[in-house]
């Protein structure tokens, strides 16, 4: 078995923008309320993060802010997955230089490629750093699935060490324990540590860091009911947050509590009329919004 790089709820962390760059002093802020909130690890410049849409000076300079800020207090994983196996490699290496503890690695999209294509892809990005990775399985937005059999081979490497996921089942009995699972959906959180998951990547904890991660706290000390009663209280939330692609509805969300997040980068746009109510109501639910 290999050490996860984190257990229980690790923040797919949204980017706070300005209008000429990432607003740092607001990502400050919201870094130390995940902190306060009991994230148990904070992902940087994933999808939520809005990463397609940075730079890469901002994209380098993201993760240096977030590894930073941390400073070592929890695990902190760096987006640095691309369709170009080269720049993968190179903003990996940015990434394990500037002190993150594990990278969050796509699966090449757009230009796809085959699942031999795709273990030589995550496995070349592997042997350039001496860090772990967590391969990010999304065929929903990069056209490419990742195979149990090729999850197997994977697995082989020693810095592969885990997938955020939803078929998990299907992995387990191909990989073992030879491959940490993330759940890559809120709402299936609970039923993915019940065959064997070791947390979530998370955009519900964006804006409910403490339910998120004692969600998994209470499964992991042997309360699963307690953990399902958080996971089913918590539905309308995580449904309202899906209304729209993400990151839209979150970044709405934290904007509605206050947050500075700033503009969404195009071709993002704003969250449409019919889906904002659903979202305050929601929101209210759960004592995020007055």
């Amino acid at each position: 078995m290999k050490e996860p790089i984190f257990t229980g709820a690790g923040v797919a962390i949204i980017t706070p923008f300005t209008e000429d760059g990432v607003n740092f002093e607001e990502f400050g802020r919201i870094i130390e309320d995940q902190i306060a909130g009991g994230t148990d690890a904070i992902v940087v410049t994933g999808t939520t993060g809005e990463a397609a849409a940075m730079s890469d000076a901002e994209h380098k300079e993201a993760i240096k802010f977030v590894v930073e800020t941390v400073g070592g207090r929890i695990p902190v994983i760096a987006g640095t997955g691309s369709n170009d196996t080269n720049y993968a490699i190179q903003l990996s290496q940015y990434a394990e230089k500037a002190g993150a503890n594990g990278l969050l690695l796509v699966t090449p999209y757009y230009n796809k490629c085959t699942q031999g294509g795709l273990v030589k892809h995550f496995s070349k990005i592997a042997d350039n750093v001496n860090i772990p990775s967590i391969v990010y399985n999304v065929p929903s937005r990069t056209g490419v699935n990742i195979l149990p059999a090729t999850y197997a081979r994977l697995a082989e490497h020693p810095r592969i060490n885990a997938t955020k996921e939803a078929a998990v089942a299907r992995i387990r009995k191909a990989c073992g324990d030879s491959l940490n699972v993330y759940s890559g959906n809120d709402d299936e959180i609970v039923p993915i540590l019940s065959v064997g998951g070791k947390g979530v990547i998370s955009v519900l904890s964006n804006v409910a860091p403490k339910a998120t991660h004692d969600m998994c706290r209470l499964y992991f000390e042997g309360k699963v009911e307690e953990a399902a009663e958080i996971q089913i209280d918590y539905m309308d939330l995580i449904e309202a947050l899906f209304s729209e692609v993400n990151p839209i509805p979150v970044k709405t969300a934290m904007r509605l509590m206050g947050y500075k997040t700033g503009h969404l980068r195009m071709p993002l746009s704003e969250l449409e009329p019919e889906h904002l109510e659903p979202l305050k109501k929601a929101l209210r639910s759960h004592g995020l919004l007055q």
